[in-house]
């Protein structure tokens, strides 16, 4: 399933055509999203910051911490910006590689560092990378080059199927082992959403989500702390000090903001009362200070972002990019699920979970991954706009 023209001379790093277009929403609404949440990861870590020996007590810690992290993710995306799609094709298998082996590297006593109970992030001395963010959108570009180069066989569940089937499980097994279990159901669903839009047969896909779903539920029942988070789930109400308290302060944050919200900087939930407020709930002390009106602006942007994704992605089919238009959807999938999870955890619709906000929450590796993909996708967008001009001429 090859591509199906060449880009133009004038498309390679450092010639682009002055004035080049692009999609000018999709950037301003991933922007936005991340303005907001500078904003908002200040107003709910200011009395964190303040009682931690390890910031020093400084209000601001958090703040200067996530600008930087927000400084290296906008410079990571216009260097990014600037790399054909074409080199993602032929780099995906060893990205994926790479990330198999940071998530191998983790596990390692001395050098990947627990948190809670957690050993997630590599410590590099000046800071933290976080591999199972990264993997995400490996998994994107090694899961549309992969069904670009099976396409022919996709159907046939030995050849088409079977062997990215073993790597996924590889990648699971490496993500148990920290464990990291909503990136796993991210990475699940990225991977299942790139081959389903690849062309996957339906009796395949219906079995593989049916094992999945199967899957998923053992591992819930043979672990007792994710027992207690569907107890909780179910009834937070029931041990509000208990398994119950993240969602039940959550539940009372959504319930203070009522329409428009207390005011930026008057929530009190995150004054020790909600756990991780400026990571995990983050969409929690929002809804606290800016109500229902501030939750709908960022549901909003979500959801352009993603709609964009896919009409990007049914361009670049149009056009014979097919590794390009599954990367724009993966990118959609990977976006729009993560968003959808953490949101659902907020409001008390999904049991409570270890996903942070895209472009929003407080974390480095995050909010570095987010924005180079979007870049990418900007990118995409860019490239179908010279080819639509180049055919117009």
């Amino acid at each position: 399933m090859a591509e199906a023209r060449a880009l133009p001379l004038d498309l390679r790093p450092g010639r682009e055509a002055p004035g080049a277009e692009y999609d000018r929403s999709l950037a301003w609404a991933a922007l936005l999203l991340a303005a907001l949440g500078l904003v908002m990861v200040y107003s709910a870590s200011i009395a964190t910051a303040e009682a931690s020996r390890a910031t020093g007590g400084n209000p601001a810690w958090y703040l200067v911490r996530h600008a930087a992290y927000l400084g290296v993710a906008l410079a990571a995306a216009i260097a990014v910006f600037l790399v054909p799609s074409r080199a993602w094709q032929r780099a995906a298998p060893w990205l994926f590689l790479a990330g198999v082996a940071l998530l191998a590297l983790v596990l390692v006593p001395g050098i990947g560092r627990e948190v809670n109970g957690a050993r997630r992030w590599l410590n590099l001395g000046f800071g933290s990378v976080q591999p199972s963010e990264l993997m995400k959108l490996a998994v994107v570009l090694y899961g549309a080059d992969y069904t670009v180069r099976k396409h022919a066989v996709l159907r046939n569940f030995r050849r088409g199927l079977l062997p990215l089937l073993a790597v996924m499980l590889a990648v699971a097994w490496l993500l148990l082992r920290e464990p990291d279990f909503g990136a796993l159901v991210v990475i699940a669903a990225i991977a299942f959403g790139i081959l389903f839009l690849g062309g996957m047969s339906m009796r395949h896909f219906a079995a593989l989500a049916a094992m999945l779903a199967v899957g998923f539920a053992a591992l819930v029942v043979a672990s007792p702390y994710r027992m207690q988070r569907i107890f909780g789930f179910m009834d937070p109400w029931a041990d509000p000090f208990g398994r119950g308290y993240q969602l039940s302060h959550a539940l009372i944050a959504f319930g203070r903001g009522e329409w428009f919200g207390v005011g930026l900087g008057a929530s009190v939930e995150k004054l020790h009362y909600l756990p991780e407020a400026h990571t995990d709930f983050l969409l929690a002390v929002i809804a606290e200070e800016l109500g229902l009106a501030g939750v709908i602006v960022v549901v909003a942007l979500f959801a352009w972002i993603v709609v964009r994704a896919f009409a990007i992605g049914r361009r670049a089919h149009g056009h014979g990019r097919h590794f390009a238009a599954l990367v724009a959807q993966g990118i959609g999938i990977l976006v729009g699920v993560q968003a959808l999870i953490n949101m659902g955890v907020n409001m008390g619709l999904l049991p409570t979970k270890g996903l942070t906000l895209p472009f929003m929450s407080f974390g480095g590796t995050g909010l570095v991954v987010n924005c180079v993909a979007v870049a990418i996708l900007i990118r995409i967008d860019w490239e179908l706009r010279q080819l639509d001009r180049g055919l117009a001429a």
